[in-house]
């Protein structure tokens, strides 16, 4: 049996309390993981070219307040 499968029994088999305490402490988890591939791909360079067209689209008055965007959507 494999880790995962063996993972999803484990979980399958949490009482509702226990669940939510591990869906909280997964979310966390998750949510780490992310910030250190963010940061890591920060810090090797990997999103220079987003920024730096970001940048560009900000100077060049291209930019909207995001509220505007939001707006926009919920009219759709």
């Amino acid at each position: 049996m494999s880790t995962v499968q063996e993972l999803k029994m484990a979980v399958s088999q949490l009482s509702a309390n226990e669940l939510m305490q591990f869906s909280e402490w997964f979310e966390e988890f998750v949510a780490d993981q992310w910030d250190k591939k963010i940061e890591a791909d920060i810090l090797a360079g990997r999103l220079d070219a987003a920024g730096k067209r970001a940048d560009d689209e900000f100077l060049a008055g291209r930019a909207k307040p995001c509220n505007v965007y939001f707006m926009h959507q919920s009219r759709l």
